[in-house]
């Protein structure tokens, strides 16, 4: 499994979570990391990405509430997640930008549910 996730869970409205996802050793020239997600009977949208340089990207929904950190030395992506919504309820997959891959690594994808 190139991309491992974990940090998924059932929370209250309101309520914080922190999602984190690692890239196997096997994978080199990541840029780009971040996290989609898919509710049910959605397409897939982007939450938000990091760059290798730190430049990040959110969705207008997310943003203020969710916040992407990166550690580039051991593949490490986090999404903390704050002041959750219902709305935020999905499965929430984690993916991985490679220089020398055409099509991004993806994660086995963990739930998130938020309670009203």
């Amino acid at each position: 499994v190139p991309l491992v996730e974990s940090g998924g869970g059932l929370v209250q409205a309101g309520g914080s979570l922190k999602l984190s996802c690692t890239a196997s050793e096997t994978i080199f020239g990541i840029n780009t990391m971040g996290w989609y997600f898919q509710a049910p009977g959605k397409l897939r949208e982007l939450v938000a990405s990091i760059s290798r340089s730190g430049t990040t990207n959110y969705a207008d929904s997310v943003k203020g509430r969710f916040t992407i950190s990166r550690d580039n030395a051991e593949n490490v992506v986090h999404l903390q997640m704050s002041d959750l919504k219902p709305a935020d309820t999905a499965v929430y997959y984690c993916f991985a930008r490679s220089d020398y891959q055409i099509g991004d690594y993806w994660g086995q994808g963990t739930q998130v549910t938020v309670s009203s």
